[in-house]
Order: structure tokens, then C-alpha cells, then sequence
């Protein structure tokens, strides 16, 4: 009876049958044990990868006006009427003790100029002296203007960018020079190895995770194979849509730290499995048909998250939308094939090379009960209604200094102190006004060629603004179909009244100018596109809000088969993004917390920071809402009891998620250092939103929301359960648990059989 117990399972591992695991299962089965050939296909996907990139890698590039905007226009016009006006320049501030006009200052100025245009790609030099507006009043400041052959500020090589700033800064005695614009902030800004900074944080905090370099080593192996492929096609990407070129930080951002997490969940399910008693090959199945559809909900909801900048309209938050998912994509097909290979060679030495780290914590690791864990879980249970009551207020506490935050573009104002590009601008603002550093171009269409009998009347009423400073008298095109003026007003480009003043002269002064004339008149420039790109953006988020938790709400419907964690997912998510809105509202104040990451002025924040934050952070929040609930579920359906389903689950994967949640701070974190502003924010909103989301939303506020709720937390009206489909994202783990079967299985295995029992076992039944 014994021997046939033994051989109706054909193994004492309790493993269930290869068909009856799910797609991710066989999948990861057949990886496992094609591993070379699993392994040679990634290494063919990386050459392939290589071969477009050389083939059709195009430029970054983007786009922020908004499309069908004023200023949309007027760029249009200026590009196709005044090339010189829109295409790429630097600009030369010279600053002098003595006056400018002098003939012996003015001497050293034209040589500076004349050196200044030998540096290649600069086609021409607009002197100073060659008419009026470009000295300032006071006549020791001047603004002199090198065009260059590049069509974006990338496309400026650095070291003749370098070359340009040395110049400078060989100026004679008396004089001082400094260079502004987009190319010298990109050439002063440097590069820091971010990347390669969150990897080595992510690998320290695997290794005391783990306490094994074998174990800590595959997460980042997958994610590194991952993100060299994904890295590579972006320029490929880029050669099909217009792609920024600050997307290649945020690919590499998720890259990194959803491939790792990821992988890390896996490879924790894959050493309980193994502390079963399952074999390497059905420990490796079972690991991806239980985590692994958690892992593919989790990086579905970060796809649909990123989808949602759909909404906005704008063609570079496509492009960023576009790089991120693929980078997701990518490292999602890398968990679910080269890491079930990968455990094919190290499944079986997965805790070898271990650190001399207590041996307890290695067992904890197997099992994955943490009694730490398990008394906070037990803690928030006994007192609930104050520990939702406290989250609450720390979460509102923190997104208290969004409510004051300034939208904006940042410019060469804040920039580090000390730069070229921050020394032009304040020079610019002392001797010009603070308005020279933002000026508005008016383009207007002429009704007729040549007739520009409209234009000092509009010239006039402008000029008589109390909020304008200057305007320059009207310039005609070769053709005589447009005139541009330039107008520069009294407040800086960042500041309310500037903004006032645009839509004053859009709305009343302009239309009123013009009357009769025939003339179309657009307000242009960085600083009035600037405006209506944010105005753009600030209208149209409630439509990516809405869409993104409509969504993801309903993806978490059919996942969890409850309406209540739907709901309550989705505002816990918006909680701990509001709260690091708030985090990022406080940095760009600054003060202390400022300094901290490099910020020393008040910086507005640019529009696209929140969108494109919410729509990443909404998806990360929601993988640790998926790896938390589905556990809870999972003992929901085993035990019906709700108060230990809750316990045990958060005991069971609160070392998880917290080792997750650490590693994905460490990446965004390596960010912040960045020197693009954007960059930097993006980096400390998720790093802070991570850090919130994994500690005080999922370990305190949704245990005991849901300890609260009771039962009502798997509530799902029986007409609508029989409507949605089945994703059973907890899998079946009960076909690899050992059962009554397999215990006496391995009983009779380890009992010695009778002498004469072969004899009566081989005669007929």
C-alpha cells in the first residue's frame, strides 16, 4: 500500500503534475529546463536590440508647448518666418566696471565676440553694439547673442560648449563674462552615475535580505539583463516618436527598481517552496504560478498607471509613457523566462556564498514568519481604530505643503550658484530688469505684404503697460508677411505678473491694438510657452487621475474579488501620493530641506513632475497593495477567518515588501543628486512616496482599515462575481503543499519494508 501510495505521486515533493499549473507555470518550467537555450535567446534579444539601435536610433527629443496654444503658433511663425529667431543661441552677458562705450572697454568686448565665433557651431554673433536694447541703461551691462548651427541644445557637442566657457572666463581685466542658455546648462550640469548608484544600494540591501550572494545576485542579474535590452531600443523608440531626453533616467528608474522588486518576491517564494520540500524544477513552477501572477498584476497596473498619460495630450509625455513601459515590459518577460533559467544553474546553491550574518535570520527567510512582524501585526489589530486614525493625520500633515506649491518651468535662476548659466541670468536681472530674462516675442501675420500700418498702434498700447519695461520697435521678414516685436516686462519669467501681463495683452490689449487691421497677433517665447504649457497640463489632470484609479480600481476588482479593497486600495494610494506632493513641496520652498538635495532658491515645480509622478507612484503603490492583499487572501480562503487572514498575512510578507520597498527608495534616492531639476523632484516624489506607501500606508493604515471592515473586505455581489473573470492572482498553492498523501508517502519511505512483502507485491491484485 505504501509502495503504491509512492508510486501514484511518482515523488515525495508534493509537487502537483506540470499541466496543472497555470501559463506563468509551464512557462517558467520550460525556461527551467531549456535554460541554455532560454539564456542564448537573451543574448540573441540583446544583439537584436543593438542592431536596431544601429540601424533606426534616432535623437531625443520633445516638444512642451501645448498644442493649439498661442504660443504653439507664434513658434510656428517665428521657425518659418525669423529661422534666426528660433533656432538655437547662447547668450553672451558682458558686465564692466568702466562703460561699455568706451573705446578701449568696447575694443576688448569685440575681441571676446571675435574669439567667441571661431568655436565651431556658431554661425554668427549679434554684437551689442550693432543696435539699440542690448546695453543696459546704466551702460555697464550688455547682452550679446551666438547663433548656432545645432537644431536642439543636445545637439551642441559639450566640449566646444567648454571651450565657449573658457573663453569666457579668460576675459580681459574689468571685464566679466559669463554664458547662458539651454547647451551651457546641459554642459555645466555633468553627469552622475545614478544608475549604477541604486544598483549597488539595491545589491546591499539584497545581500542582508538574503544573507547569500547567490540569492541577492539573481534579482539583479534579471534586472540588469532586462534593462540593457530595454536601454538599447530606446533610441529606437525615439526614432518613432519624439522621446525626451530625460525619459532614459525614468526607463532606468523602473528598470531597475521594478525588476529587482520583483525578482525579489520571486526568489523569496521560490526558497519557501524549497523549505517545503519541493525539488528546484517544481519549486521554480510553483514559485511563478503562486508570486508570479502578483508579479505580472502588479506590473500591469504600473502599465495601465503609465497609459494614463495618454490623457494629457502631450506628445513628450507620450514618449516618457512609451520608454517606461517598455522598460517595465522588459524586465517583466525577464522574471517570467531568463530567471526560472537562472535558477536552473544556481536553484539548488541558492544560499551559498552566505555573509556571516546570524543563522536565524536565515531561517526566518524560508519560512518568511518574522515574530517582530507578527507582534506589530497582532499590535495594529488590538488597537485599530487609533492606528487608521493616525495615519490618517500624518498623511494629511504631510500634503499640507502641497496646497501652496507654484507651478512653473524652472530656468537658469535655479540653477546651483557659481554657474555661468545662474551668473548670466542674475547679471541679466541687475542691470536689465528681471523681466530681460524671460521677454515675450509677439509674431504677427500681416493681412496684406508690406502694410505694417498697425503695427505702431500695437507698438504704442504695449509700450503704455505699467507692467512692461520694454519693447522693441517691430522687425519685418524678408517677405514682408510677418513682423516680430520683442516685449519684456517688468517681473521675472517665473512670477504671477508676468503671467497677468500675457493674458492681458492676449485677451484685451492686443485684440483691441488690432481692431479693424486684419492682423493676427500671437504671444510667443520660452516664458509665454512655458505658461501655456502648464495651464495645459494643470486642466487636463483630473482626467488622468480619474482614468488611472477608474482603472486600476477595476483591475483590483476582478484580482481580489472585493469591492471594498478596490476602494480602499485606491484611496490609500492617493493618500501617499498627495503626502509626497507635500515632500516635494516642501524641498522647492528652499529652506533647509532645499539644501539638502540642491535646491537654494524658491523653484517652482513644473507641471509634468506631478503627472508623470502620480502615474508611476499610483502603479508602484498598487504592486505592494497586490503583494500584500493577495497573501491575505490566500489565507482568507484557506481559514474564512478575517482577523487571521490579516495577521498572517501581513506577518508573512511584511519582510518582504519592507525589503522591496528599501530597495526601490535606494534607486529613486541615487536620483536625487541629479543635476536636472525635474529629475531631481521625480526622484525625491518617489523615493519619499515608496518610503510612505511601504511603511506607514500598507504596514499601519491598511491593516487596520481592513480589521475594521471585517468580513465586508471580501464582499462581492454574487451577480457581479459571476460577470468578472477569474485571475485567481494568489494561484493554487494548495497543489504544491504536501498532503495527507505525501506524509505517509514519506512515512512509508522511511520505514523498512518486510522480507517477503516484493514477493506478495508482485503477485496479481
Amino acid at each position: 500500500m505504501s509502495q503504491a501510495v509512492i508510486g501514484s505521486r511518482g515523488a515525495l515533493t508534493g509537487a502537483a503534475p506540470s499541466h496543472r499549473a497555470g501559463p506563468l507555470g509551464r512557462i517558467a518550467g520550460w525556461s527551467f529546463r531549456r535554460r541554455g537555450t532560454t539564456v542564448l535567446l537573451w543574448l540573441l534579444a540583446l544583439g537584436a536590440a543593438l542592431g536596431l539601435a544601429a540601424a533606426f536610433g534616432g535623437t531625443y527629443s520633445a516638444d512642451y508647448t501645448a498644442p493649439g496654444s498661442d504660443s504653439k503658433s507664434a513658434q510656428h511663425l517665428l521657425a518659418r518666418d525669423f529661422p534666426a529667431e528660433s533656432g538655437e543661441s547662447i547668450s553672451v552677458v558682458v558686465h564692466s566696471a568702466g562703460a561699455l562705450t568706451a573705446p578701449d572697454v568696447r575694443a576688448q568686448v569685440e575681441t571676446v565676440l571675435g574669439q567667441l565665433g571661431k568655436v565651431a557651431h556658431v554661425r554668427g554673433v549679434q554684437s551689442p553694439y550693432a543696435g539699440p536694447g542690448s546695453i543696459a541703461a546704466d551702460g555697464h551691462t550688455a547682452i550679446a547673442t551666438l547663433q548656432l548651427d545645432v537644431a536642439t541644445p543636445s545637439d551642441m557637442p559639450k566640449p566646444d560648449t567648454h571651450q565657449l566657457l573658457d573663453i569666457a572666463a579668460r576675459a580681459p581685466g574689468g571685464l566679466e563674462v559669463h554664458l547662458g542658455g539651454m547647451a551651457v546648462q546641459q554642459a555645466e550640469q555633468g553627469a552622475i552615475g545614478s544608475e549604477g548608484i541604486g544598483m549597488a544600494a539595491a545589491a546591499l540591501i539584497l545581500l542582508v535580505t538574503f544573507g547569500s550572494v547567490v540569492a541577492a545576485g539573481l534579482p539583479l542579474l534579471t534586472a540588469l539583463a532586462g534593462l540593457a535590452v530595454s536601454s538599447i531600443l530606446l533610441p529606437v523608440l525615439a526614432a518613432i516618436m519624439p522621446v525626451p531626453d530625460w525619459s532614459t533616467s525614468l526607463a532606468a528608474m523602473m528598470g531597475i527598481g521594478v525588476g529587482i522588486d520583483y525578482v525579489l518576491l520571486l526568489v523569496t517564494r521560490y526558497r519557501e517552496w524549497r523549505a517545503e520540500g519541493l525539488e528546484p524544477q517544481d519549486a521554480t513552477v510553483a514559485a511563478l504560478d503562486t508570486a508570479g501572477r502578483s508579479v505580472f498584476v502588479a506590473g500591469l497596473t504600473v502599465v495601465v498607471s503609465m497609459l494614463g498619460l495618454f490623457a494629457m495630450g502631450l506628445s513628450f509625455m507620450r514618449g516618457a509613457a512609451f520608454a517606461a513601459i517598455l522598460s517595465v515590459l522588459v524586465v517583466l518577460i525577464a522574471a517570467g523566462t531568463l530567471f526560472p533559467a537562472l535558477l536552473g544553474y544556481l536553484g539548488r546553491h541558492i544560499d551559498r556564498l552566505r555573509l556571516p550574518l546570524p543563522r536565524r535570520g536565515a531561517r526566518r527567510a524560508a519560512n518568511e514568519i518574522s515574530p517582530g512582524w507578527l507582534r506589530w501585526s497582532r499590535l495594529v489589530e488590538k488597537h485599530r481604530v487609533l492606528a487608521a486614525g493616525a495615519g490618517v493625520v500624518v498623511l494629511l500633515a504631510l500634503t499640507a505643503p502641497f496646497l501652496g506649491v507654484r507651478y512653473g518651468f524652472p530656468d537658469a535662476g535655479n540653477d546651483p550658484a557659481g554657474r555661468s548659466n545662474r551668473l548670466a541670468y542674475d547679471t541679466v536681472a541687475a542691470g536689465f530688469g528681471p523681466g530681460a530674462n524671460g521677454p515675450l516675442l509677439l509674431v504677427a501675420e500681416l493681412a496684406t505684404p508690406g502694410d505694417s500700418a498697425a503695427l505702431p498702434a500695437l507698438t504704442a498700447a504695449i509700450t503704455g503697460l505699467p507692467d512692461v519695461a520694454a519693447v522693441t520697435p517691430p522687425r519685418l521678414d524678408a517677405a514682408g508677411t510677418a513682423a516680430v516685436l520683442t516685449v519684456v516686462p517688468k517681473s521675472g519669467p517665473q512670477s504671477t505678473d508676468t503671467e497677468d501681463l500675457v493674458r492681458d495683452l492676449r485677451d484685451r490689449v492686443i485684440p483691441g491694438a488690432v481692431a479693424g487691421h486684419g492682423l493676427q497677433v500671437h504671444v510667443g517665447g520660452v516664458t509665454a510657452s512655458s505658461i501655456d504649457s502648464t495651464a495645459n497640463i494643470v486642466d487636463r489632470i483630473p482626467l488622468l487621475v480619474g482614468g488611472v484609479v477608474a482603472v486600476s480600481m477595476l483591475l483590483l476588482l476582478v484580482a481580489f474579488r472585493s469591492i471594498a479593497v478596490a476602494l480602499k486600495a485606491a484611496v490609500m494610494n492617493l493618500l501617499s501620493v498627495g503626502a509626497a506632493y507635500g515632500v516635494v513641496a516642501l524641498v522647492l520652498q528652499g529652506g533647509a530641506a532645499g539644501r539638502l538635495i540642491g535646491i537654494d532658491n524658491p523653484t517652482p515645480l513644473p507641471a509634468f513632475v506631478p503627472v508623470l509622478t502620480f502615474a508611476v507612484l499610483f502603479g508602484l503603490s498598487m504592486d505592494y497593495e497586490v503583494f500584500l492583499v493577495s497573501r491575505m487572501r490566500e489565507s482568507w480562503l484557506e481559514s474564512r477567518d478575517n482577523g487571521s487572514a490579516i495577521v498572517g498575512g501581513l506577518a508573512t510578507t511584511a519582510r518582504v515588501i519592507t525589503a522591496a520597498a528599501a530597495i526601490m527608495v535606494a534607486v529613486f534616492a541615487a536620483f536625487v543628486p541629479a543635476p536636472d531639476i525635474p529629475i531631481k523632484l521625480i526622484g525625491v516624489g518617489m523615493a519619499s512616496a515608496i518610503l510612505i506607501d511601504a511603511t506607514l500606508v500598507r504596514m499601519l493604515l491598511v491593516p487596520a482599515v481592513m480589521h475594521l471592515l471585517g468580513s465586508r473586505n471580501w464582499w462581492l455581489p454574487a451577480w457581479l462575481d459571476r460577470r468578472l473573470p477569474q485571475l485567481h492572482i494568489e494561484g493554487h498553492p494548495e497543489h504544491y503543499r504536501r498532503g495527507p498523501a505525501d506524509a505517509l508517502a514519506a512515512e512509508a519511505a522511511a520505514v523498512p519494508a518486510p522480507a517477503q512483502e516484493p514477493a506478495q507485491a508482485s503477485a496479481p491484485a
